[in-house]
């Protein structure tokens, strides 16, 4: 017994102070997803900060593309427009890094999801982050209607990127008629 009680340091009680559950994360340091850094490494060209960011708003993007599961030639081509708009890539460059970041969102999933959400959180401006979610909602739109867990996705993005309420309904007002409750409660009401 006094072996395992060694090796697994019992012997020693642990002198750190318990940490309260409310205590918040550590702010992640720029580039620690994997993710990231591998979206990032194809734009090799461009300034490391630029290149962190543009990798982080491509994995978002995929995750509200890829929110029903599925992701239609219209998501994936408004991703590649928004990409190549956001750091002036050239339209081949900006489908490279769709298509890795669709294949590294699929691959890693929902930890990844999170942990590259709160890296752009901490590597970009309210503003961006704004302007994320008004993508979001463009490339959920893509093939004219949002569905539900498009729709509760980017508001759930929206919240861990801290996007303050009234923002997140300025945005959302613009893409009302194209969600897809509304659209079933219209043909609710028409019927009856």
């Amino acid at each position: 017994m006094t072996f395992f009680r060694r090796v697994l340091n019992m012997d020693h009680p642990a002198h750190a102070e318990p940490i309260p559950p409310s205590t918040p994360l550590p702010a992640p340091l720029p580039g620690e997803t994997s993710s990231v850094k591998i979206i990032a490494a194809k734009l090799a060209a461009y300034p490391p900060e630029q290149a962190r960011y543009l990798a982080a708003y491509a994995y978002l993007l995929n995750r509200a593309a890829t929110a029903d599961l599925a992701t239609s030639d219209l998501e994936s081509a408004e991703m590649a427009r928004l990409i190549a708009e956001a750091g002036g890539l050239a339209h081949a460059d900006a489908e490279l890094v769709m298509e890795v970041a669709h294949t590294l969102q699929s691959e890693y999933g929902a930890t990844e999801d999170f942990l590259v959400t709160r890296e752009f959180k901490a590597i970009s401006t309210a503003e961006q982050r704004l302007a994320l979610i008004h993508c979001c909602f463009l490339v959920a739109s893509a093939d004219d209607e949002i569905g539900e867990d498009e729709s509760w996705l980017v508001n759930r993005m929206a919240e861990e990127l801290d996007v303050p309420q009234p923002d997140l309904n300025r945005v959302r007002a613009e893409f009302h008629e194209r969600l897809s409750s509304v659209r079933s409660i219209r043909r609710y009401a028409a019927q009856n």
